[in-house]
């Protein structure tokens, strides 16, 4: 008789037939698999009529779930189509529509151990809680310096890969919340350790610039269901205009733009390097490390783009905006924490970067739920993994080329709320590199 088991993170096979998915491991006298393989192992052995014993699962005790949600027709849609595809698959939605309430209905319906993985410790938070009202039972955690193994679990990415050997075998259902995280080098290694026949992954930005997202399928599923802002505005997000606003850098600024930027292309052009894509750049980057004179170039292109990214015109350019939008609820997003402490100083707007403790953070979020505050000015913290409350203006002041982060930060400023018209307005430096950069953005 064959017989399966879990061994920290990998499964053996023990028996005189092995299968696809495994090789034969001379130390243990069995075949060894990856533990992602196992839905795929008991199919083979049993498609073709083999006997076997299996003491692969572990999972905790689970009690009978009752849950609250009620799904709106597209949140369904999207379930079903996760049911359809075999119970994994991505499902692509945008910041703000329910990602997380189509999780919570699924982990309801199949009623099994569940890990949730998550790639902050608010969100940890965020889904504790949810879980928590959801189910009304103890929700185990990882992360954030605890280690609590419960049959709804919520863990980190870093504590999930820490622990994959240890829960690998503990859960029958992932929920890879921001999965677009999940193909990273060492992250990835947490959907081949685990078990789990079950897998949803969700995002609102299902690309990668890496093109890493290509591992999803394996790993996850494939995309099962997508729709973008559009589809959604109107009746479940808030309708949205965009517009950008160009500013001209002042005089010292354009001589040190001009100054430091000639420097990047005039060594460029020395090297005949052309800079076409990601890819190119990332070849640039590795000859800085053996090129004094290619790093002196990367350098300079950086100040040139601090320059052009925290100009003073743009500023000015935003006072006037917030004396216009004075009774609207504002998030200001900008790419360096010097320009935000720059924002925060100048209009008295409350700050939040990496730097923000956790305490701080959730009392800033929730005066301005409140209306105490009317404005929060960041960097790149609240783009993702923060339950943002309702905002209807966001000005994007710098940020860096990607689709994701403009996605993101457009989403934090729909949620519905009646009568809402969000607007979302970048404040670009007129001929300077940040011109290209806010046009990679709507790519």
């Amino acid at each position: 008789m064959i017989l399966l088991k879990y061994d920290g993170g990998s499964l053996l096979i023990y028996g005189d037939v092995g299968t696809p998915y495994g090789q034969w491991d001379p130390r243990v006298d069995a075949f060894r698999a990856m533990a992602i393989y196992y839905r795929e192992v008991l199919a083979y052995l049993d498609r073709n009529h083999m006997i076997y014993r299996d003491e692969v699962a572990n999972p905790p005790p689970i009690p009978t779930l009752s849950g609250k949600v009620d799904l709106r027709p597209y949140q369904k849609d999207a379930l079903d189509a996760w049911f359809d595809a075999g119970k994994r698959g991505v499902i692509v939605l945008p910041t703000a529509a329910g990602k997380t309430f189509i999780a919570l209905k699924a982990i309801e319906m199949l009623n099994v151990s569940t890990l949730v993985l998550v790639p902050t410790l608010d969100l940890l938070d965020q889904w504790r809680q949810h879980l928590t009202n959801q189910f009304a039972i103890e929700v185990g955690v990882y992360g954030g310096g605890e280690r609590l193994l419960r049959p709804l679990t919520v863990s980190t990415y870093d504590s999930a890969y820490i622990q994959a050997e240890h829960l690998g075998n503990k859960f029958l259902l992932l929920v890879f919340d921001e999965v677009h995280h999940l193909p990273a080098s060492s992250y990835s290694q947490i959907a081949e350790m685990y078990i789990a026949p079950y897998r949803m992954g969700l995002t609102a930005t299902y690309e990668r610039d890496d093109g890493l997202h290509l591992n999803l399928p394996r790993l996850v599923g494939g995309r099962v269901y997508e729709l973008g802002v559009d589809a959604l505005v109107g009746k479940h997000l808030s309708p949205y205009s965009h517009e950008k606003f160009f500013v001209d850098l002042t005089l010292e600024e354009q001589k040190r733009y001009r100054k430091d930027y000639d420097v990047f292309t005039g060594y460029l052009k020395k090297k005949r390097i052309v800079l076409r894509s990601l890819e190119d750049f990332r070849r640039f980057i590795m000859r800085t490390g053996r090129d004094s004179e290619a790093r002196e170039a990367l350098l300079a292109r950086n100040r040139a783009l601090k320059t052009a990214l925290n100009s003073e015109a743009k500023i000015k350019a935003l006072a006037e905006f917030l004396s216009v939008y004075d009774k609207e609820k504002v998030l200001v997003f900008t790419r360096y924490n010097q320009l935000v402490y720059r924002i925060s100083r100048r209009f008295l707007i409350p700050a939040v970067t990496h730097q923000t403790s956790k305490e701080e953070r959730r009392q800033i979020l929730s005066k301005f739920k409140a209306g105490e505050y009317r404005a929060i000015v960041t960097s790149q913290v609240l783009d993702e993994g923060v339950d943002v409350p309702d905002a209807s203006v966001g000005f994007i002041l710098s940020g860096t080329g990607s689709s994701r982060e403009y996605i993101q930060r457009l989403g934090r400023i729909l949620r519905k709320r009646q009568g809402k018209q969000a607007k979302l307005i970048e404040i670009v430096a007129r001929e300077t590199v940040e011109t290209r950069i806010s046009e990679r953005r709507h790519r």
